[in-house]
């Protein structure tokens, strides 16, 4: 099976759960098996993770894919190709860009390759990936680069906002509704405190790839009644900071805005990999060998499992097939492109050299 046919194959097994994922993790250990290469396969959790190592030298190239996708209709497991657009739940994200560096290792398992490649098939991204990339680079499954085979149209996605979700409580004093003068609105207190928020200095700065920081106001809870002041409001916020930024700080600011207490309910690492890092740069040189066009840099405004590698210092990128669509009705995967993603990673890993 080519790279093609192996995500067909995947798209087929529906791993918007569990036992599905695990599923597509037992398929892929086939296909190593197959062709002769030994497989590891590490449960955390219940999550199956595969790991498979190629190739000798003092550098180790790390290629991520997850098999889990989120959940979809019945009829997006039934993969068809059209125009050149390969249909179904996953396609995008990712198992095309999995079954490439499936694909890609069986390619390059004869070589005498300069460098150790390792693949990480992991099944729980979508859901945040502590129970497999976080537990492998927290266990030393860690390597001198790595790439996150996420759809980036072929491009480079060198560095992720950090994840700061929080949420704010206000305390008010209730009134009868008729009166609102006699009480303290708790939900007016939160939407001054957020107009404040988001003229902080933390919201002005920039960085090489980003204009700024984004702020959501994600979720209001307050009142209970028409006729009735509220005089409690919690408030919550999504904030996608800077690779420079320290948390800890905005923190502060918030807090010396809000004049209220600011509860951390998720935090998520930035992804920081330098544009001009000797491997985005070869990686670059591999684009252009392959495609003819200058390979696009540019820095991702969500979160994949870079962010746990990254947090190690360990240079990582997301750089996937193109498609449209992931997560909607009819997500799809440029043919081309996945054939392209594959020439392209072992043009990369071929001409890496222990020196970098």
């Amino acid at each position: 099976m080519d790279c093609i046919e192996i995500t067909k194959k995947l798209i087929k097994i529906d791993s918007s759960n569990l036992e599905g994922a695990n599923k597509a993790i037992d398929f892929c250990q086939g296909i190593l098996s197959s062709n002769g290469l030994k497989s590891e396969i590490i449960v955390n959790n219940g999550f199956k993770t595969l790991v498979c190592n190629i190739g000798s030298g003092n550098k180790k190239i790390i290629l991520n894919g997850h098999l889990d996708i989120v959940a979809g209709k019945a009829d997006q497991f039934t993969p068809y190709i059209e125009d050149g657009k390969l249909y179904g739940r996953g396609s995008a994200d990712m198992k095309s860009g999995a079954a490439a560096m499936l694909s890609s290792i069986l390619k390059l398992k004869a070589e005498n390759l300069d460098c150790k490649v390792q693949i990480q098939l992991v099944t729980d991204e979508e859901i945040g990936g502590f129970n497999c990339s976080k537990y492998l680079v927290d266990n030393d499954y860690k390597g001198d680069f790595v790439i996150c085979g996420e759809p980036t149209q072929l491009g480079i996605g060198v560095q992720a906002k950090g994840i700061l979700q929080v949420y704010l409580e206000f305390i008010g004093k209730s009134a009868h509704g008729s009166r609102p003068w006699q009480g303290d609105n708790a939900i007016l207190k939160a939407h001054e405190a957020f107009k404040a928020i988001t003229n902080l200095p933390f919201t002005k700065e920039n960085s090489e790839l980003y204009s700024s920081p984004s702020i959501n106001l994600s979720k209001i809870e307050g009142g209970d009644v028409y006729n009735k002041v509220p005089d409690y409001c919690k408030m919550c916020l999504d904030i996608r900071f800077l690779p420079d930024q320290e948390p800890q700080k905005i923190i502060k600011q918030i807090e010396k805005a809000a004049g209220v207490k600011v509860n951390i309910h998720a935090e998520g690492d930035a992804v920081k990999t330098k544009v001009d890092d000797s491997y985005v740069v070869k990686l670059s040189q591999s684009i252009d060998n392959i495609t003819n066009c200058t390979a696009k840099i540019f820095g991702q405004h969500g979160s994949a499992d870079t962010k746990f590698y990254s947090k190690y210092n360990i240079p990582s990128v997301e750089f996937g097939p193109t498609g449209q669509n992931w997560h909607g009705d009819d997500e799809f995967v440029i043919v081309d492109s996945v054939y392209a993603y594959e020439k392209i990673l072992i043009d990369f890993i071929l001409n890496l050299n222990s020196n970098l």
